[in-house]
């Protein structure tokens, strides 16, 4: 199994100028808080969410748009909006393609797992589990930088 290390991008604002670039693009993105810091079980982050946009047509900027709007219906991330500024972050599929063989929807899973592996619970906004993806055969194993949220 290859084991493949995952940096995050500089930090963007969580606002509309820096979301409508996004039109387009098909990944995951990670919704999280400026200054405020939270106690999951075994060990805190700023990370509130893990999103994924499975289609260009459905994109990152989309997504975000609708969280940032509220369409969503994500009440934590519209609570944690109105008290606080947000940032995100994302990675574009096409970077990773080449060395994921199962669907964007697994890779969110995957990248939920392993926040709960290095956590102990799911990011407090997110409302779903990801065990779907235990049940393929991984060939690649993803090295997290989850400290790029603290």
């Amino acid at each position: 199994m290859r084991t493949i290390t995952i940096y995050f991008d500089n930090p963007k604002s969580f606002e509309l100028k820096n979301i409508k670039p996004l039109n387009g693009i098909a990944g995951l993105y990670f919704i999280f808080s400026k200054t405020i810091n939270i106690q999951y079980p075994f060990a805190t982050s700023r990370l509130l969410y893990i999103g994924m946009s499975e289609r260009k047509t459905n994109s990152i900027g989309n997504r975000l748009s609708g969280h940032f709007e509220g369409k969503s219906k994500n009440v934590g991330l519209v609570n944690y909006r109105k008290i606080e500024p947000l940032l995100f972050t994302y990675i574009n599929f096409e970077m990773l393609k080449d060395n994921w063989n199962f669907r964007i929807e697994d890779l969110e899973s995957y990248f939920i797992l392993n926040f709960v592996k290095h956590f102990g619970v799911y990011p407090i906004c997110n409302n779903k589990t990801g065990f779907e993806i235990l049940n393929n055969t991984l060939t690649t194993d993803f090295k997290i930088d989850w400290n790029y949220f603290n």
